[in-house]
C-alpha cells in the first residue's frame, strides 16, 4: 500500500518518474485527488519551497523538484478533472510578465482544481492585457495572478488597473500571491484578496465562485 508520505519525500528528492508512479499506485488503491494533494504533493512542495526560502538549497533543485511534481501533476489531472463535476466558476491564473517562475502558479491552479473551480492557466510571463483579455472571454470571476520577484510585483498592480481601464472590475475579483508579495503590498495596490498559501487560496476562490455553478 502507498504511504502518501513518501511521494512528498520523491517530490522533494527531485525523482520525476518515481513521484508519477507513485501517484498512479495510489489513484489505483483509491485515494481521492484532494487526498493525494493534501498528503503528498502539496507537503512535499512547502518543504522545498521552505528549504529555498532559507537557501538551503538552489535554483537548480528547486527546478529539479518543479520537474518532479509537473510530472506528478500530469498523472494526477485526469482524477481531478474526472471527480470535479459541473465547475462552482472560472478563475484566469498565470505569472506576470517579467517572471519566469511558475511553481507557486502550477500549485494554486492545481488546487483550485482540486476544489471544482474551472481554472484557465495562462502560463508564465504573462501581460496586463492578457490577464483582462482572458478573463473577458471565460467570463471569469477571479483573476489570479502571481509575482515570485520583487521586480515584477509592480505587474500585479498593472492588472488592477487594466481591470479597471476595462469595465470589469466591478464583477471580478483580484487574488494575488508570491514569495515578495504581503497582505499589505495587496491592499496598497488594491487588489481584493491576498492568498497567503495553495490551500487558503482554494478555499478563498471556491467561497466567491459557489454561486456561479
Amino acid at each position: 500500500m502507498v504511504n502518501l508520505s513518501d511521494i512528498s519525500q520523491s517530490l522533494q528528492s527531485g525523482k520525476a518518474v518515481e513521484t508519477s508512479d507513485l501517484i498512479a499506485r495510489a489513484i489505483e488503491e483509491n485515494y481521492s485527488a484532494d487526498t493525494i494533494l493534501k498528503q503528498g504533493v502539496i507537503p512535499g512542495m512547502r518543504a522545498v519551497k521552505a528549504r529555498y526560502m532559507r537557501k538551503e538549497i538552489y535554483q537548480p533543485e528547486l527546478l529539479i523538484a518543479a520537474r518532479a511534481m509537473n510530472m506528478g501533476i500530469r498523472t494526477l489531472r485526469p482524477l481531478i478533472a474526472l471527480s470535479m463535476g459541473n465547475p462552482k466558476g472560472t478563475v484566469i491564473i498565470g505569472t506576470v510578465k517579467g517572471d519566469i517562475q511558475d511553481i507557486e502558479k502550477n500549485l494554486m491552479a492545481l488546487t483550485m482544481e482540486g476544489a471544482g473551480l474551472r481554472v484557465i492557466d495562462l502560463g508564465i510571463g504573462v501581460s496586463a492585457d492578457r490577464f483582462i483579455e482572458a478573463a473577458i472571454m471565460e467570463r471569469a470571476r477571479i483573476i489570479f495572478c502571481t509575482a515570485n520577484l520583487p521586480a515584477t510585483m509592480g505587474q500585479l498592480k498593472l492588472v488592477v488597473h487594466a481591470a479597471t481601464a476595462s469595465g470589469i472590475r466591478g464583477r471580478i475579483k483580484i487574488m494575488v500571491s508570491g514569495a515578495p508579495v504581503t497582505e499589505k503590498y495587496c491592499h496598497v495596490i488594491e487588489a481584493d484578496i491576498y492568498a497567503r498559501d495553495m490551500v487558503n487560496a482554494a478555499e478563498m476562490a471556491g467561497s466567491i465562485c459557489g454561486g456561479d455553478a
